[in-house]
């Protein structure tokens, strides 16, 4: 695995030693060439860690360095570090070059997401939180990046993300601040590759180690070659919600996540009702009752501790 932090994030050991627990070779880079010691200059309490001497760019806000050369810009570094942490894996003999995957957190779910439409050598992909379309986002992001032509000529994931042919998870929660369910739907609509989506009430935004869904996901491609769960068919027919799934798992349980707000989904509230769920041969049928008014919604499936959810919808 490669492993990209987010923002205030560094290489972190725990989630090294958490992915090695599970089997697997991991690499987690420090896109800003941070270190693990303190920097001595910061005023004594103030987090920070001392960055190396072949540190490279660090990040300028939202790409704001767009106006340096290319190959001087941050975010330029931050892919091509992700790349060669790849290409480092692979030329590990007790490494299956085959089965190589990436996760990034945040800002490190973006650079994941930049990179899978570069790198077609990794076998599977996570970007948690993180995603493209950013421009259009209805937040702190579509309003730096509305005008940012360089961002939607080179930097936007979606620019590539029709290249993208390997199984992702994009991972998240509705209430995120950072980055929309819409924008992440349309990078998972653009994808030709099998996409699963993994959206948890609730959740949070951080460096968050311990939800087993990456590692699940990770485990049924390297084992399975397919995600443990995928929806297969969706739709909103009058009053009524039906969702098909494939699943290599048991699901006990169901709920639909709806919301009647409009504007930015993360500061929509969102309400999470009973769904019904019923083994149908090799897939399983959810069906629930959509409220009037609803603007949005999802369904969420569970299989013990594991959940998986049907791709973000929208209503008129």
């Amino acid at each position: 695995m490669v492993l990209v932090h987010g923002g205030g994030g560094s290489a972190f050991k725990e989630w090294v030693r958490r992915w090695n627990e599970r089997g697997f070779a991991a690499i987690s880079i420090s896109v800003e060439g941070q270190t693990d010691r303190a920097d001595p200059e910061l005023p004594k309490g103030t987090p920070g860690s001392r960055r190396h001497a072949w540190a490279g760019p660090h990040r300028d806000g939202i790409y704001g360095d767009s106006e340096a050369p290319l190959a001087d810009q941050w975010i330029y570094h931050a892919v091509a570090d992700t790349v060669l942490a790849n290409s480092l894996l692979r030329s590990l003999p007790e490494v299956n070059a085959d089965k190589i995957g990436v996760m990034g957190i945040s800002w490190g779910g973006v650079i994941t997401a930049t990179a899978i439409g570069i790198d077609d050598r990794f076998a599977f992909a996570i970007p948690m939180y993180g995603c493209g379309s950013l421009s259009d986002a209805p937040n702190q992001y579509g309003r730096t990046l509305g005008t940012n032509t360089l961002y939607r000529q080179a930097w936007d994931p979606l620019v590539r993300m029709d290249r993208v042919k390997m199984p992702v998870l994009w991972f998240s929660w509705p209430q995120d601040q950072h980055f929309p369910l819409d924008c992440q739907a349309a990078c998972y609509r653009t994808a030709p590759g099998p996409h699963m989506v993994a959206l948890i009430p609730g959740m949070g935004h951080g460096h968050d180690f311990r939800p087993p869904h990456g590692y699940a996901f990770a485990e049924s491609i390297v084992r399975e070659g397919k995600p443990w769960c995928v929806q297969t068919a969706a739709t909103a027919a009058g009053d009524t919600v039906r969702v098909e799934f494939a699943s290599t798992k048991p699901l006990d349980q169901a709920a639909l996540i709806t919301t009647t707000d409009s504007g930015f989904t993360g500061n929509r509230e969102w309400t999470e009702s009973p769904a019904s769920i019923e083994r149908q041969g090799d897939g399983w049928i959810v069906t629930a009752p959509l409220l009037a008014g609803t603007t949005a919604w999802f369904v969420n499936v569970h299989s013990g501790d594991l959940v998986a959810s049907s791709d973000y919808q929208e209503r008129k």
